[in-house]
C-alpha cells in the first residue's frame, strides 16, 4: 500500500511539473519573440524626448524571468487546487488553472509596465493566456484519464451508527471515479464481526456516526492493520484538531483556547477589511449602479433588502443586499432559506444571485465593522434559534465576526446542513491565520463561478436542517 501511494504521489508531481513546464514554455516563446524586444528597445516619445535605452538581459536574467513566472504559476496553481490531479474533477482542475493563469499573467503584465515605465500592448499576453487555456484544458483531461486508468476507484467498507447512511453514501457516489462503497455494516451487527470484515479486500473503511466507544477501537484496529480510514469528524474532533500542543511535561497536552484569534490577528484582519472594502466599493460601483437600476425597473420595489442577522456574540445587525425576491416574499412572517425552484425569486434576482451581484452592498457592512470579508456567514436570529434547539453547539460559530464569505461557503454549499456547516466554520475558527484568510479570499473568486455552491434547499424545507 505504501509503495502504491509513493508511486501515485510521484506520478502526480511529475504530471503537475509537466503541465507547469508547458505553460511556462508558451510564456517563454512570447517573452523572447515579443516582450523582451520591446523592453530592450530604445524608447522615444512622440515629442522627441529620449528616455534612454531599454533593459538588456544576460543569460541569467532570462533564467530568473522565466523561473519567477514558473514559481508564481506554481504558487497560485497550488493555492487554487490546479495541481490536484485525481483529487478534483478535470473541470475543477481546469477552472482552478484559469484563475491561476489569469492572476500570474496579470502580475507579469504589471511587471512589464513597471520596467518599461510606459504602456505596453497587452494583446500578445492575451494570446499567451488563450493558448495556455487550451493546453490546460487538454492537460487536465488527459492527466485525469491517465490517473484513473492506473489507479481505479477505491473499494470501501462503510460502517455507520444510529443514523441512516443514505446522506453520506450519496456524497461518496458523486465521486464514483474515486470511491466505490462495496458493503455497508451497522455497528449493531457486533464489533467482532466488523473487525473481521475490515480485514477483507477493501482499500479503506468509512466510519460514519459511530459512537466513540466503538469508533476509537475501529480506528486503532484499522490503523494497526494498515487500512486506510475515512472518519466523519464530530464537533469535538474539529476542536481538538485546532488545539495547540504543549510540551510542558513528558506527556502531550492539547490546549483549547476560548478564543482562537489573537489580538494582533484581529487588528491585521480589520485593516485588510477596511482597505479591501474601500477598493472594491470603488471598482464595483458601476456594477452596483446597473444592478440597482435593473432591480428598480423590474417591479418598482425597493432596491435594497435589509434583514436582521447575527454576527459575533450573536449581536444583531441589518445586512444589506440587492433585493432578489418579490417584495412580499415573506408575507406570512416565516423565515426561510431559498429553495432550488423558489418562485419568490424574480428573473433579475435569479441573475444577480448567480453572479453574486446581490452581495455587493455588504461591502458597506464590512466597512462599518458588522462583518468581515472572511468568517461564518451570518444567520437570521429565528433560524439560529431553530438550530439551537437540536444543536446547542451551533452557537460556537458566533465566537468570531460574521463574514461575506467563509470556510463553509468555500468547501460547502448554500444547502449544507447546519451540523456540517458548523464543523466547517469551527475548522476556520480553530485553525485561524492571516494566510488562511488570504487563501480563502483567493478561493472565493473561484467559488463565484461554481454553480453547486448556490444550490438551494429542497422545496419542502424552510432551513438547511434535513426534515428527516
Amino acid at each position: 500500500m505504501k509503495h502504491i501511494e509513493s508511486v501515485k504521489r510521484i506520478m502526480v508531481l511529475l504530471l503537475g511539473g509537466i503541465g507547469l513546464a508547458m505553460q511556462t514554455a508558451v510564456y517563454a516563446w512570447f517573452w523572447f519573440a515579443t516582450y523582451y524586444p520591446i523592453l530592450s528597445s530604445k524608447r522615444v516619445s512622440k515629442d522627441g524626448w529620449d528616455f534612454g535605452p531599454g533593459i538588456k538581459y544576460a543569460f541569467w536574467g532570462h533564467v530568473v524571468t522565466l523561473a519567477l513566472y514558473f514559481i508564481l504559476l506554481l504558487f497560485f496553481s497550488n493555492a487554487y487546487g490546479g495541481l490536484k490531479i485525481g483529487y478534483l474533477k478535470p473541470m475543477d482542475v481546469f477552472l482552478s488553472q484559469i484563475f491561476a493563469l489569469f492572476i500570474v499573467n496579470f502580475i507579469t503584465y504589471c511587471q512589464y509596465l513597471f520596467v518599461r515605465n510606459w504602456l505596453i500592448d497587452p494583446i500578445p499576453l492575451v494570446a499567451v493566456f488563450l493558448i495556455q487555456l487550451f493546453i490546460s484544458f487538454a492537460w487536465a483531461h488527459i492527466t485525469n484519464y491517465i490517473y484513473m486508468s492506473i489507479f481505479p476507484p477505491r473499494k470501501l467498507l462503510l460502517i455507520n451508527g444510529e443514523y441512516a447512511a443514505d446522506d453520506i453514501i450519496a456524497k461518496f457516489n458523486t465521486r464514483k471515479d474515486k470511491y466505490r462503497i462495496i458493503k455497508k455494516m451497522n455497528i449493531s451487527e457486533g464489533i467482532e464481526k466488523i473487525y473481521k470484515e475490515c480485514l477483507e479486500d477493501y482499500d479503506g473503511v468509512i466510519i460514519w456516526d459511530v459512537p466513540n466507544q466503538y469508533r476509537n477501537g475501529i480506528v486503532k484496529f484499522c490503523y494497526g492493520n494498515n487500512k486506510r480510514i475515512y472518519v466523519m469528524p464530530k464537533i469535538t474532533d474539529v476542536l481538538l484538531k485546532g488545539s495547540t500542543q504543549l510540551h510542558l511535561f513528558d506527556s502531550p497536552v492539547f490546549l483549547l483556547r476560548d478564543y482562537s484569534i489573537k489580538v494582533e490577528q484581529r487588528f491585521i484582519k480589520r485593516i485588510m477589511d477596511i482597505v479591501l472594502a474601500l477598493v472594491l466599493i470603488v471598482l464595483s460601483s458601476p456594477f452596483m449602479l446597473i444592478t440597482a437600476i435593473a432591480v428598480k425597473m423590474y417591479d418598482g420595489g425597493p432596491v435594497l433588502y435589509k434583514q436582521v442577522r447575527c454576527t459575533i456574540n450573536r449581536r444583531e445587525f441589518k445586512i444589506m443586499k440587492f433585493r432578489s425576491m418579490r417584495v412580499d416574499a415573506e408575507k406570512d412572517g416565516v423565515a426561510r432559506l431559498a429553495s432550488k425552484n423558489d418562485s419568490r425569486i424574480t428573473p433579475v434576482g435569479s441573475f444577480i444571485r448567480k453572479c453574486r451581484l446581490d452581495e455587493l452592498p455588504q461591502l458597506f457592512n464590512i466597512l462599518k465593522g458588522d462583518m468581515s470579508f472572511i468568517g461564518p456567514r451570518p444567520e437570521r436570529p429565528e433560524i439560529i434559534k431553530q438550530y439551537l434547539e437540536d444543536m446547542p453547539e451551533f452557537a460556537f460559530r458566533t465566537r468570531v465576526k460574521a463574514g461575506l464569505a467563509g470556510y463553509a461557503q468555500i468547501y460547502g454549499k448554500y444547502n449544507t446542513t447546519p451540523y456540517d456547516k458548523l464543523k466547517l466554520d469551527l475548522t476556520y475558527i480553530e485553525n485561524y491565520s492571516i494566510w488562511l484568510d488570504i487563501k480563502l479570499l483567493l478561493l472565493t473568486a473561484k467559488i463565484m463561478f461554481t454553480p453547486d455552491s448556490t444550490e438551494g434547499i429542497e422545496d419542502d424545507q424552510t432551513t438547511a436542517m434535513k426534515n428527516s
